[in-house]
C-alpha cells in the first residue's frame, strides 16, 4: 500500500499507451510528498502528490542523464485536494 492516490498497481488508464513509455520508475511516498512541497516552496506550483512523484522521477532521470539532456514529465494533479492529507506524511 502507498499514500499516492491515483497511481500504482492495479490502476492503468485506458488511454495509456505502454509502447511509447521510456521507463517506469518507483518513487517512495516520502519522496513524492517532498517533491510536491518543494514545487510549492521553490516554484510556486500547488501540485498533488502524484505530481510530486512524477517530478521526483524526472529529477532522478535528469541526474542520471547529465547536462545537455531534456526530460519531460506531466504534473497530473493539483494540491488543493490534499491539504488535509499532508498530516499523514
Amino acid at each position: 500500500p502507498h499514500k499516492i492516490q491515483g497511481i500504482g498497481a492495479g490502476f492503468t488508464p485506458k488511454v495509456l499507451n505502454m509502447n511509447i513509455l521510456d521507463s517506469i520508475r518507483p518513487v517512495s511516498d516520502e519522496n513524492a510528498f517532498r517533491f510536491a512541497q518543494r514545487l510549492a516552496q521553490e516554484e510556486g506550483l500547488l501540485v498533488g502528490i502524484s505530481s510530486g512523484a512524477a517530478c521526483c522521477a524526472a529529477y532522478q532521470l535528469a541526474q542520471e542523464l547529465g547536462p545537455g539532456k531534456n526530460v519531460v514529465t506531466i504534473l497530473p494533479d493539483t494540491g488543493e485536494r490534499y491539504f488535509s492529507f499532508y498530516q499523514y506524511f
